[in-house]
């Protein structure tokens, strides 16, 4: 869309078109600011952000082999040196998930409320980690609602089932309300067909029914 949008064209257009020319002069400050946000976007976000998407390649390697230790040691200064661009959020979400491996749901959870990405499949698992991290906690309240929110953000056959499944696990389990559960696990039953077969779920809605109310 900016491949054309250069200082050069925008000086050409305000010579060549009167209407565009008296409009410039009225915003000539908005103008101003334009130009140096396309400029900072052209010349240095967008070079700093394809940079950023090479610079956790290591990192996220040492992760998939489950080297946590290593992939803590080179994914920090890749989160620090890249917050905001693409490649130091996905890098700060796998940093967390390492995170969680060594037992620090604390310092995890707050590396996952910092990740701010476009990706649907990281915002939500973003999301749902931070569930995982509740539930450690034994904060089963705030787990459930991040669960619940993890599922509500795409629904889709695969991580809306799994985290309203999570959700009804602990609400019948850790906080005694088998009536929540119950509408959860109807819940996959009726609109994830799949899901619910390989969960056995009228198993979880029976059982579920079954308790009593404490």
């Amino acid at each position: 869309m900016f491949e054309n949008l250069t200082v050069e064209n925008i000086k050409k257009a305000i010579k060549d078109n009167k209407s565009v020319r008296l409009a410039s002069y009225a915003v000539g400050g908005i103008l101003v600011v334009s130009l140096g946000a396309l400029a900072y976007w052209g010349f240095v976000y967008q070079p700093a952000n394809e940079k950023s998407k090479e610079a956790g390649y290591v990192g996220l390697n040492y992760a998939a082999l489950d080297s946590t230790d290593l992939a803590i040691e080179d994914l920090e200064p890749v989160v620090k040196k890249y917050d905001g661009k693409t490649g130091g959020e996905v890098a700060q979400f796998v940093l967390a998930r390492q995170y969680m491996n060594k037992g620090d749901f604390n310092k995890a959870l707050k590396t996952l409320e910092d990740v701010d990405v476009e990706d649907t499949y990281v915002r939500v698992h973003a999301e749902g980690l931070q569930g995982d991290c509740y539930s450690e906690m034994k904060n089963y309240d705030k787990a459930v609602d991040k669960y619940l929110s993890a599922a509500a953000m795409d629904r889709n056959e695969y991580t809306t089932p799994m985290y309203l499944f999570k959700a009804a696990l602990l609400s019948e389990n850790k906080l005694s309300d088998p009536v929540k559960a119950t509408e959860l696990y109807t819940e996959i039953k009726d609109n994830f067909l799949t899901f619910g077969n390989q969960k056995s779920i009228e198993r979880y809605i029976e059982r579920s029914k079954n308790k009593k109310i404490k």
